[in-house]
């Protein structure tokens, strides 16, 4: 069906609904599968109307479709047969065991085993996983909160549960619309008409031989359109729109703009130099000769393919939380925030002195370095409540400083810190302050930090500063009251680029890239955006900001969406957010107080949410909508303008509060993490040599006899392990009853087993066969393996589903014994992609059923790799040395990596350090960025003297829990690799030559 025939239905949704047709409106809602009314479903729920329920559910999915429908029709039916088995009524729950809950025994037998028991006793609440079973509704209203989330993050509901934002009687308005269209094309056009009927055109009969005026001559409608064709928009009265000047592209960014008016025109999406393109030729518009032709939206085919394969993003899942009715009915409907806004009051802490900056480290994302009004600086372990450093202003060398700095001191030695910052790998902070100075510090964990550059960078107050990698080097960027942007050397604090052509202070830069072009924007107080090259010829963009006065920039996490948000003299606060292709403001976010007291700020996490202070408040919004979302008082006790900061997941947020006070926001991943550390202390003096008990981090490190351990001096921070010595030990097997080991159950369709991975799970093992068969045996939960989870005690059932398909991949062509298998698992084990020397295969690991075949070869795919964030992206290693970074989605190459001599054997992500770590059998290692993947480091590995290599050796990788570390496995050793600078931590093993 058509974009335009899917919105007609939305149109008679909302007719049908406001003419009172209720049971009509959800069988449509039901046969059409366009829109999920969560409020009807809630109550059809609620009132045990379970026949509807299932009823309109299929509307959308089926049983098997994927885990979350399965889950969602066990949930139901479970709680039917509950309810049954609570009235007593025995036959009525056979009933629904038989016919309901039977579909789910080829999934998981134990469970049905334990569900059939239930009826042989008096009380299910006996069965001790039931035992806090309250009444029907209340048991119920708990369901009901599971199901929400199913269906929130089932894919097949994706874009069904939000109504479109339609103004009242749409529908009417439309036929209204073409009603007065043919009324001023009839021949005799009456005054008043008398339309009786919409089935078919109206035209007016002319009244005892009299002529009414043509529309032609009359000067109230305007000239009519010549036939097949059609008019301008807004061209229908007699009032043409004035041509208002276009100004130049905000994301051509990089051409200088024109000093006449000009058509819009592009230099592309931050293209230097490269000639402009009309708008016009990019995206032509001329409207269809054939009215009757309807088109689909530009991403229709994109969507299509999308559901038909039913990937997940699992991370970033943008589901519509908000429950949702009917335009007009808006404003009575109950609101609830996302439940991953961090919306709890967690910690409170007292700086001391009123925050003025915050920003979390970006790897131990519970440390929190707070600048404040009198210049001091706090680190804060927000896990523990423990301030780790408080740092009064001082000059360290004033001897070095200019002379104006020297007599400003003197004369008024109060100082404030303007803005605080880490660098990307946290290494290093800045801080940025109202008189001159930019201090840098090198930070070595704990407590310790070191004084490391300290710059007179600017005459006045330094307003902002932030990092940047232009050149793969690290730099310094600030701006300040005297108009001018400087960029720093990090290393050595040498001056490279002063920036000039403002002409007021500069209040803000945010340094970017794209396309391997790496630039600076900045913005004043007088409300220009300028944007900059590494170089000294002038800005290349001049541009105003909304409210003209205090305005900040950023992008989103993954770098695609610019938004800024500023606030005028008069109190007038925006958020923006920026077409960067036109060069103009895309959408402008409601909610702000009329007259803010004080400069908002805002903050952006998840590629999804805006946050801002303001109203003595924090406000949301979803990036994707301009209504405000939510906001939030944090228990009271805000100031007008709260200052804010997101720690890079997005589960906490820092909020200055009044009183000197920080308050640390959580969601549910943040509470549980604040609360595993809540009982740690950072004492970074237990580091030893000696020390011989594995410190284990108690969100994810585990010691198991046979893996690394004794990690000396490890510290728990943010959920991760921070090694403060980097020194590794091993555990010596060297007694048989150190390890278990079982024989799997046979399958005779295989001889040979390639490729063989645990389930992210923990509960199945995965196997590739060298005839591109996979085999998955399931460990089941009973009295010997109450867990389960893989073990040598228990033996696993080789599992496949009712249909009996198999999951085989694509070896046409291929020779068998030149063939590299490979495969990799989603995140949460719905899908594997694999391949046999072939095409590369997307499985459904629920039904086995390929969901579609890509990538034919030459060249074969030897490695594959899920991106940890997103399931439709994939990196690919391939025969003929590069890396393919592919997009599911669109079916499409992103990026083709080259830095290898020799086929790919080994690619890992880190999550936290955003990178990719390759390995080939050329014994080489590299590390990519995952943002705009280039290439960061390289290095060969040192082979044992004299052990030569086969020709053909692999060298796979594997990031190790804290995501920073990762081992790397090679025919002639074992090693341990730090990713930041790709220096060997312990060379664990090394194999001498036979």
């Amino acid at each position: 069906m058509s974009s335009l025939s899917r919105e007609l239905v939305f149109l008679i949704l909302q007719f049908l609904d406001e003419e009172k047709f209720k049971e009509t409106v959800h069988k449509l809602e039901q046969e059409s599968g366009f829109f999920f009314n969560m409020k009807y479903f809630e109550d059809e729920v609620n009132n045990g109307n379970w026949d509807e329920v299932e009823r309109y559910l299929s509307g959308f999915t089926k049983v098997d479709d994927n885990r979350y429908s399965m889950k969602i029709f066990f949930e139901i039916r479970k709680q039917k047969y509950l309810e049954a088995l609570d009235k007593h009524d025995r036959s009525k729950a056979v009933e629904i065991l038989v016919k309901d809950l039977k579909v789910f025994a080829s999934f998981n037998e134990e469970l049905f085993k334990e569900i059939t028991q239930l009826l042989t006793l008096e009380n299910f609440r006996e069965n001790e996983q039931l035992s806090k079973y309250g009444d029907t509704k209340s048991a119920r209203a708990i369901m009901l909160v599971e199901l929400k989330k199913l269906i929130e993050a089932n894919p097949l509901f994706r874009d069904k549960l939000q109504f479109p934002n339609l103004k009242n009687s749409r529908l009417r308005t439309l036929i209204n619309q073409s009603l007065n269209w043919q009324h001023q094309l009839c021949k005799n056009p009456r005054p008043n008409p008398d339309i009786k009927t919409l089935f078919v055109d109206h035209s007016c009969g002319q009244p005892n031989g009299a002529r009414a005026p043509s529309p032609a001559n009359n000067p109230l409608l305007g000239s009519l359109p010549k036939a097949g064709g059609f008019p301008p928009l807004g061209a229908h009265g007699p009032f043409q729109p004035t041509p208002a000047p276009v100004p130049t592209p905000l994301a051509g960014w990089m051409s200088n703009p024109p000093t006449v008016a000009h058509p819009t025109v592009s230099g592309g999406p931050i293209g230097l130099g490269a000639p402009s393109i009309p708008a016009a030729l990019k995206h032509p518009r001329t409207p269809p000769t054939n009215p009757s032709v309807d088109y689909p939206s530009g991403d229709s085919d994109h969507v299509t393919k999308r559901r038909a394969m039913g990937l997940s993003d699992e991370v970033n899942l943008p589901v519509n939380i908000l429950p949702v009715s009917f335009p007009g009915h808006a404003h009575s409907q109950a609101f609830n925030a996302p439940d991953d806004l961090p919306k709890t009051v967690a910690r409170t802490l007292n700086q001391g002195s009123a925050p003025m900056s915050m920003d979390f480290h970006p790897l131990q994302q519970t440390l929190l370095l707070v600048g404040t009004s009198v210049g001091d600086i706090g680190l804060w372990e927000v896990g523990s409540r423990e301030r780790l450093v408080l740092r009064n202003f001082k000059v360290w060398d004033l001897g070095a400083c200019s002379m104006p700095l020297q007599a400003a001191l003197v004369k008024d030695p109060g100082v404030s810190v303007n803005r605080v910052i880490w660098s990307p790998d946290g290494s290093l902070f800045g801080v940025a302050y109202s008189r001159h100075i930019v201090q840098i510090y090198t930070y070595h964990g704990g407590d310790d930090m070191r004084q490391h550059l300290e710059i007179d960078a600017h005459a006045g107050g330094v307003n902002d500063l932030a990092f940047s990698h232009p050149n793969k080097q690290l730099c310094v960027i600030t701006c300040g009251d005297d108009k001018t942007i400087k960029v720093w050397d990090a290393t050595t604090g040498v001056k490279q680029f002063t920036l000039e052509g403002h002409e007021a202070p500069v209040y803000s830069v945010c340094p970017h890239y794209k396309e391997n072009i790496q630039f600076i924007f900045s913005t004043a107080l007088d409300g220009k955006i300028k944007a900059w090259l590494y170089d000294n010829l002038g800005s290349r963009v001049d541009y105003d900001a909304p409210g003209r006065w205090c305005t900040t920039m950023a992008y989103s996490a993954d770098g695609t969406r610019l938004f800024s948000c500023g606030t005028s003299k008069d109190g007038e606060s925006h958020i923006v957010e920026w077409n960067e292709s036109e060069g103009a403001v895309k959408r402008t976010y409601q909610g702000f107080r009329k007259r803010s007291l004080g400069v908002v700020q805002f903050d952006t996490t998840k590629n999804r949410f805006l946050a801002a202070g303001d109203d003595f408040s924090i406000k949301f919004w979803e990036m994707d909508n301009v209504q405000l979302l939510t906001s939030f008082e944090a228990d009271g006790g805000l100031p007008a303008s709260p200052r804010i900061r997101f720690n890079k997941d997005g589960s906490l947020l820092a909020v200055s509060a009044n009183e000197n006070g920080i308050k640390i926001l959580a969601n549910s991943d943040g509470l549980r993490l604040l609360r595993s550390l809540e009982n740690l202390s950072y004492d970074a003096s237990r580091a030893s040599e000696t020390v011989t008990k594995p410190t284990i981090n108690p969100i994810t490190a585990t010691a198991t006899s046979a893996g690394l351990a004794d990690r000396v001096a490890s510290v728990a921070i943010s959920g991760m392990t921070l090694v403060q010595y980097q020194i590794w030990k091993l555990t010596e097997i060297s007694e048989s009853s150190q390890c278990r080991t079982m024989k799997l159950p046979e399958n005779m369709r295989v001889t040979k087993i390639s490729r063989l991975i645990y389930t992210n799970s923990g509960n199945a093992i995965l196997a590739l066969a060298s005839n591109a068969i996979h085999l998955l045996w399931k460990w089941q939960r009973s009295d010997r393996n109450s867990s389960g989870k893989a073990t040598a005690s228990v033996s696993p059932q080789l599992w496949q589903p009712s249909s009996g398909i198999l999951m085989t991949n694509d070896v046409s062509d291929t020779n068998p014994d030149e063939a590299v298998p490979c495969f990799a698992l989603s995140k949460n084990d719905s899908y594997v992609m694999s391949a046999s020397g072939g095409k590369i295969s997307l499985f459904n690991m629920m039904t086995f059923k390929t969901m579609t075949t890509f990538m034919p070869p030459p060249p074969a795919a030897t490695f594959l790799a899920f991106h940890p964030q997103d399931n439709n992206i994939i990196a690919i290693g391939m025969d003929d040395s590069t890396i393919q970074i592919y997009n599911v989605r669109v079916d499409e190459v992103k990026s083709k990596l080259k830095g290898h001599s020799k086929r790919i054997t080994g690619l890992a992500f880190s999550h936290v350090l955003n990178v990719l770590v390759s390995s080939g059998a050329d014994a080489q290692l590299c590390v990519w960025s995952s943002d705009g993947w280039e290439k960061q480091k390289t290095k060969l590995l040192q082979v044992p003297a004299g052990r030569t290599p086969t020709a053909q050796s692999d060298t796979r990788v594997q990031f190790h829990q804290d995501q920073i570390h990762f081992l790397v496995v090679h025919e002639t050793q074992l090693a341990i690799y730090e990713t930041t600078k790709l220096g060997c931590v312990k060379e664990v093993l090394s194999f001498l030559p036979p």
